[in-house]
């Protein structure tokens, strides 16, 4: 007989990142559990309880968070003097306005996400070209 297996289980920080809130923001209980297991985490995403849908919707969020709502990098944001969470409003607000940094950092985004689109397309084709020909590319 096999032994009982054990759940696995997170912090709190990981099960924040996990579920894209800021754990300062998030209710004692969950951020001052010892762990979280994989089965609460799933619980949480399937049905989240009102304050992590309305952390979601209003926020503080995250940095990584913040960016993709921007349209721009982590190191962006820092570039920009983005250091702490920011609201929906606040996310909001400097959508409608942007300020010339962030259209800058939205101008270097787009091209790095395009420069890797294209080293992988050209990986891709490069794989494809020596699969065709018996790996002798």
């Amino acid at each position: 007989m096999s032994p009982a297996r054990q759940q696995q289980t997170m912090k709190p920080v990981t099960a924040a990142k996990k579920l894209g809130i800021h754990l300062p923001a998030a209710p004692s209980e969950f951020r001052d559990a010892p762990s979280i297991s994989r089965s609460e985490l799933g619980r949480l995403m399937s049905t989240p309880p009102a304050w992590l849908t309305a952390l979601r919707e209003h926020g503080p969020h995250p940095r990584d968070v913040v960016a993709s709502r921007l349209g721009v990098s982590i190191a962006g944001l820092t570039r920009g003097g983005l250091t702490e969470p920011l609201t929906t409003e606040e996310i909001t607000r400097l959508a409608q306005d942007p300020p010339q940094w962030l259209l800058h950092e939205r101008v270097t985004y787009n091209r790095v996400r395009a420069e890797e689109e294209r080293v992988a397309a050209r990986d891709a084709a490069r794989g494809s070209r020596s699969a065709a020909t018996g790996g002798a590319d």
